[in-house]
C-alpha cells in the first residue's frame, strides 16, 4: 500500500524539526534558564502547526484545476499570517519577559524552519515522482510517421 506524498513529506520533515526543536530548545534551557523552555515550546508548536497546514492543504488541493489550488494557497497563506501575527501579539502582551525568553522563541523558531525545509526537501528527492509533460499522451509530436 503506497501512501501519498504529502504524508511522506510529512514523514521526512517531522524527525528532523522535532529533533532540532527538542535539542535546541533544551541548549537554550541550559543555557539561558527555565524561560527558555516555554520559548522553545512555543517556537516548536508555532512552526509544526504552520507547516503542517500546508501539507494538509497541499493534499486537499491536489485534484483541483491550478486557479483554484492558488487561490487556496494564497487564502491560506494569509490566513496563516494573519493568525500568526495576531497570536505573536497576543503572546507578547499576555506573557511576560521573565517567563517568555523571546531570544530563545525566534532562534529555535528559525532552526526549526531550517531543519523542516532540509527535511522536505530530502524526502521529496527520495520521491522520483512522474510529472507529466503538456501535451504527454494526447499529442504525439515526436512519433515518426
Amino acid at each position: 500500500m503506497s501512501s501519498s506524498p504529502e504524508f511522506e513529506l510529512w514523514k521526512g520533515a517531522i524527525a528532523p524539526a522535532s529533533i532540532i526543536g527538542v535539542l535546541a530548545t533544551a541548549g537554550f534551557v541550559i543555557w539561558r534558564g527555565t524561560s527558555a523552555l516555554l520559548g522553545g515550546i512555543l517556537a516548536e508548536f508555532v512552526v509544526l502547526i504552520f507547516f503542517c497546514i500546508h501539507l494538509a492543504i497541499s493534499k486537499y488541493s491536489r485534484k483541483l484545476d491550478p486557479l483554484t489550488t492558488m487561490a487556496l494557497v494564497l487564502v491560506s497563506y494569509f490566513a496563516k499570517l494573519v493568525i500568526l501575527g495576531a497570536f505573536l501579539l497576543i503572546v507578547v502582551n499576555a506573557v511576560s519577559a521573565d517567563k517568555l525568553d523571546r531570544t530563545t522563541f525566534g532562534i529555535v523558531a528559525i532552526l526549526i524552519t531550517f531543519a523542516w525545509l532540509a527535511g522536505e526537501i530530502r524526502a521529496f528527492l527520495k520521491l522520483k515522482l512522474h510529472l507529466p509533460l503538456p501535451g504527454e499522451g494526447s499529442n504525439n509530436m515526436n512519433k515518426k510517421e
